[in-house]
């Protein structure tokens, strides 16, 4: 698939935000509209290393995916790795960007690409997933930008590792 980029300006500190959307734990306050059943496979959330499982349900079929943090640099970059399709035979990037825009607003920019691994996988992506895939990320990040712009009653959403016990993790080396 080609990649494709999608923003938003969001009325916060380049800090702040950098360091919402590398939490993956927070990912489903706004991202839970396409991916389903998000769960932390480390439990680290946030940093080089953290991964997330997340089903992706998709126009013509629905995918497991995982994806990892693999560059953290902070504030500006956080660069996901991860592999989508059928038995996880696609590679897939997420780049976020998070740019000092004028009057304090932060320019989150995200760019997404993948490669299929087969003629079907690139039939599904040039079908519609990719479209699908872009208006669903830039919902995100609109969904992002009301998270710090607008008041809140209740605290936002968390996922975490199935079964994980805190009490229990430093035997456990975490």
């Amino acid at each position: 698939m080609r990649a494709f980029t999608v923003h938003a300006s969001i009325a916060a500190p380049r800090e702040e935000v950098f360091d919402f959307v590398g939490d993956l734990a927070a990912r489903v306050a706004y991202s839970d509209h396409y991916m389903r059943d998000l769960r932390l496979t480390r439990p680290k959330s946030h940093g080089v290393g953290a991964a997330a499982r997340f089903m992706l349900d998709a126009p013509l079929s629905s995918t497991w995916c995982e994806m990892a943090i693999a560059e953290h640099d902070r504030p500006r970059r956080i660069v996901e790795r991860g592999r989508l399709w059928r038995l996880g035979r696609t590679p897939a990037v997420a780049v976020y960007e998070f740019l000092q825009d004028v009057h304090g607003l932060t320019r989150v920019e995200l760019t997404v690409w993948t490669e299929p691994a087969t003629f079907v996988d690139g039939l599904k992506e040039a079908v519609g997933a990719r479209s699908w895939l872009r208006r669903q990320t830039n919902t995100a990040l609109e969904r992002l930008r009301l998270v710090f712009e607008e008041q809140r009653e209740a605290p936002l959403a968390r996922t975490d590792i199935a079964g994980y016990e805190p009490l229990k993790a430093p035997r456990f080396g975490a």
